[in-house]
Order: structure tokens, then C-alpha cells, then sequence
């Protein structure tokens, strides 16, 4: 399927990351907010796009405009789904805005997330 209009969206409501085509949802990243010092963290925990859309860069788009957006909130990352970990070991000038998964982190995304 070839992508129309490729657009992120931010649904603060559903504690994620939206990725569009149009305005059909075609992938999203998610996290948990807030849970760490001054609750300034958010914890991405999983990232999908659906099969129609594998092998166009999409997921790439996504996880640049949430983190992107993170950073701009003044937010630490937590890197905990296994694509924004290795999104950021592939794009360096974010390792600064992540800090290491605690105990913490996992316990609240496995408050959250049941796959």
C-alpha cells in the first residue's frame, strides 16, 4: 500500500503516538508518563505499524516526532520498547535526552501493558 498523506499526532488521552495516513491510523508508539524524579519521564513501551506499511520508514518517522516532541516537553526518555531503544543507539544526538531502564520503569509499563 502506498502511503497518502503520512502525518504523527499526539493523543496525550490514549498515552501515545499516532501514526496517519490521512486519517486512518496506521501505527503508534506508547508510553507511560511521568514516573520518575519530578515525574519528568516518559517510558515508550511498544511501537507497531501495521504490515501495509513495512519497509517505508514510517516507524522511523514516528519514533523522531514523539521523541522529538518529548524532548521539547523537557522530558527524559525511557527507552524501553525495543525500536526506540535501537532508534537511539542509531541516532546518537538523543542519547543525552534518555537515561537507563530501572526496576521502576518496568513495573509501571507491566501496570499498563498486557500483550
Amino acid at each position: 500500500m502506498e502511503p497518502q498523506t503520512i502525518t504523527v499526532r499526539h493523543a496525550p488521552e490514549s498515552h501515545c503516538y499516532e501514526l496517519l495516513d490521512g486519517g486512518t491510523a496506521i501505527g503508534k508508539t506508547e508510553y507511560v508518563p511521568a514516573s520518575g524524579p519530578a515525574d519528568r519521564e516518559r517510558i515508550f513501551y511498544h511501537t507497531e505499524v501495521n504490515d501495509a506499511y513495512a519497509g517505508k520508514g514510517l516507524a522511523s518517522v514516528l519514533a523522531k516526532h514523539a521523541l522529538d516532541n518529548t524532548v521539547a516537553a523537557g522530558l527524559t526518555i525511557i527507552p524501553v520498547c525495543p525500536y526506540i531503544k535501537s532508534w537511539i543507539r542509531r541516532h546518537p544526538e538523543y542519547q543525552q535526552h534518555a537515561s537507563p531502564i530501572r526496576p521502576a520503569h518496568l513495573a509501571a509499563v507491566d501496570h499498563v501493558y498486557k500483550p
